[in-house]
């Protein structure tokens, strides 16, 4: 390593030495989420390698299967799937996962764990043989049920804002890890020359407003009034529209730079497209804990009780004035 990067990376703390310091400054955070959170670090680490390989060897491409929601599954998909369910396992702090890509709770070998983790293992996974960014976002709820009786829905099945903590892995022009308490939201940047997460980013705030706003136009005639009349509006005020097709990706953007991100019900789906549990409630806390809000255009998506694993709803999040601005018009 070049003596000047070498000065740079010792002046900058990594990722494990922050956690133990905000364990140490919180001792009431639980012991396993800085536990957890590095596993999902050490994911991380493997599939932002994982992605450099599949452009590689031109192996990234759809297989004939389809997750619940019924998207379509890549490689990577189940090559993440299968990544976080080992890394989890290993941490002994995880009972139980739920994910997008699996029909039904997946019970871990940990059976006296107290954690249950949410995940969309490879959220905007058919960016990748575009070269555009993808992500993987997780949650940390803490068990209700005895470790004497099998592990069961109604334990995940509660509303966002009690999870413990949140977080988002964006693989793009480098390698970020962000993830939030209710002590802060932190982002981390991948350094692959010594394999550290590094800080970057701490005590992040979302504006209160953005000149930026992410919706997929092409559905624009399908859009409920409201918002077709906001969309009107943003473009009065020469908003500008920024959509990548990951929501990693764009409300990364959001929580940096402000803005808001909108994925409205549309005739074909009523009740929206993003799963609650995997998508909305993790990026949702993170918003709320920097500033920010997120709803579903009657309520604020963190006070929702979930009907089942794969419920999707409307989705609306970003900078507060933006998302007011938004409830006004509806």
């Amino acid at each position: 390593m070049p003596e000047s990067q070498e000065n740079i990376s010792q002046s900058i703390p990594l990722l494990n030495q922050f956690l133990e310091q905000e364990q140490a400054r919180f001792p009431n955070i639980p012991a396993a989420i800085p536990i957890i959170i590095q596993a999902m670090a050490t994911s991380a680490r493997f599939m932002s390698k994982a992605v450099v390989q599949s452009m590689i060897d031109r192996d990234g491409s759809c297989i004939e299967s389809f997750n619940s929601s019924g998207d379509t599954q890549q490689k990577l998909d189940i090559l993440a799937q299968n990544l976080l369910l080992e890394t989890l396992e290993a941490t002994r702090e995880v009972c139980a996962v739920i994910s997008e890509e699996a029909d039904l709770l997946v019970p871990l070998r940990n059976k006296d764990a107290r954690y249950i983790v949410a995940l969309d293992p490879l959220d905007g996974s058919s960016n990748v043989n575009v070269n555009s960014p993808i992500g993987t976002l997780f949650s940390i709820y803490q068990r209700s049920s005895s470790s004497e009786v099998p592990i069961q829905d109604a334990d995940v099945l509660i509303p966002g804002k009690q999870q413990l903590a949140a977080g988002y892995i964006l693989y793009s022009t480098v390698t970020t890890l962000v993830y939030a308490t209710i002590y802060g939201v932190h982002g981390f940047t991948y350094d692959p020359v010594v394999n550290e997460f590094f800080l970057t980013h701490p005590a992040l705030r979302m504006p209160e407003n953005g000149i930026t706003y992410a919706i997929n136009h092409s559905y624009l005639h399908t859009f409920p009034h409201y918002i077709q009349n906001y969309i009107a509006y943003c473009r009065r005020q020469e908003l500008t529209s920024r959509y990548t097709g990951a929501l990693v990706a764009d409300f990364h953007r959001h929580l940096l730079e402000g803005g808001i991100y909108l994925y409205p019900p549309t005739y074909k789906r009523p009740n929206g497209k993003l799963r609650l549990m995997f998508e909305c409630n993790v990026l949702a806390f993170i918003a709320e804990q920097a500033g920010g809000l997120a709803t579903d255009g009657k309520q604020p998506i963190l006070n929702i009780i979930p009907r089942h694993i794969h419920q999707c709803v409307p989705f609306y999040i970003g900078s507060k004035t933006m998302v007011k601005n938004l409830l006004n018009c509806i």
